[in-house]
């Protein structure tokens, strides 16, 4: 524990891990990261004052992320580092100095559970949930490099279907910042179904302020990245989980295949 904590923890001994981690040893260049795995909250916040059934929707998860995820790691041999905590806890994929880091309201909804929260509470939750994950994806970043691997990042995320009372017509999106090369790429070959509609960095698109991922781990480096959405209400079920990991698997493996004869 941080001494910066001063004794408070805010993970019991018995509680699950910040992160887990599949396929470690993956043959693959593919390192793909989920942000917002999870919508488990630590027993010592409750349910940040919140009913259960609001921990279900996505203002509390990336709904489907993570099965996408380990399903097309599984398909390309790639390894999958996953936050295992709520993004209402703290988002992993915010910079601590922004103020959205832990979130006060959730669309429109306020959680009361973060108002007010002493430095001391707000240092926990860096430290023993945002940091680990953090951590040990530049752990493995630099293991990979110190090996001599090429690693391509991937950020999956997933996106609700409906934002404030507006339908989101996009069945999946691209989203990328300053280096748009791979993410272009992938672009390309997610848009050969014409019975789909992927959108360009909308209705989000990458930054530092709204980003922690792909700018710290994937810019800073130089290394190739691409951030995925899926639409919520496709890979809610075992079944859309399968069809979008195989459909994100041959994407990313074609990808990388034509970025390294623009390399060449």
């Amino acid at each position: 524990m941080n001494p910066g904590t001063a004794g408070f923890r805010l993970l019991a001994a018995d509680e699950p891990p910040p992160f887990i981690e599949v396929g470690r040893h993956g043959r693959s260049n593919f390192v793909i990261a989920v942000d917002h795995a999870s919508s488990r909250i630590p027993r010592r916040l409750g349910n940040l004052g919140l009913p259960s059934s609001q921990l279900q929707r996505h203002i509390a998860w990336d709904i489907g992320a993570l099965g996408v995820a380990r399903q097309a790691a599984a398909a390309l041999d790639a390894v999958v580092v996953a936050q295992n905590y709520s993004r209402l806890v703290i988002d992993c994929n915010r910079d601590p100095k922004v103020a959205t880091s832990i979130p006060t309201h959730g669309e429109s909804i306020e959680i009361a559970g973060n108002i007010g929260l002493s430095a001391e509470e707000v240092i926990a939750r860096r430290v023993e949930i945002f940091d680990p994950y953090h951590n040990h994806l530049h752990a493995l970043l630099d293991e990979r490099l110190s090996a001599g691997r090429p690693t391509i990042l991937v950020a999956q995320h997933s996106m609700t279907n409906i934002f404030k009372g507006v339908k989101r017509e996009m069945h999946a999106a691209v989203l990328y910042n300053r280096d748009r090369r791979f993410a272009g790429l992938v672009l390309d070959m997610l848009r050969r179904d014409s019975d789909l509609l992927i959108a360009d960095n909308e209705p989000y698109f990458v930054s530092d302020d709204t980003d922690y991922t792909i700018p710290r781990h994937g810019e800073a480096r130089g290394l190739p990245h691409v951030e995925i959405e899926i639409r919520q209400d496709l890979v809610s079920d075992d079944a859309g989980q399968a069809q979008w990991a195989r459909r994100i698997a041959r994407a990313l493996r074609d990808a990388e295949q034509a970025l390294a004869g623009v390399i060449q």
